[in-house]
């Protein structure tokens, strides 16, 4: 047989294992098109590129008055 643990871990204590497991920094590149930072795989904020194609058209900005 196996050992078994004496005493049961809480959930706060588990989930706080998960939660540091589970961090980790985004990578960020630079844009081919307009060469601001992005995430890897992922389609520009700035420009709405990936690649070579236009996923999302960017926000035009709003004239305060």
């Amino acid at each position: 047989m196996t050992p078994l643990p004496k005493r049961r871990h809480s959930t706060r204590r588990g989930g706080k294992r998960e939660a540091a497991i589970s961090k980790s920094i985004p990578i960020l590149q630079k844009c081919p098109k307009c060469g601001s930072a992005k995430i890897s795989h992922q389609a520009c904020r700035n420009c709405g590129y990936y690649g070579d194609i236009q996923i999302i058209l960017p926000k035009k900005p709003k004239d305060k008055k």
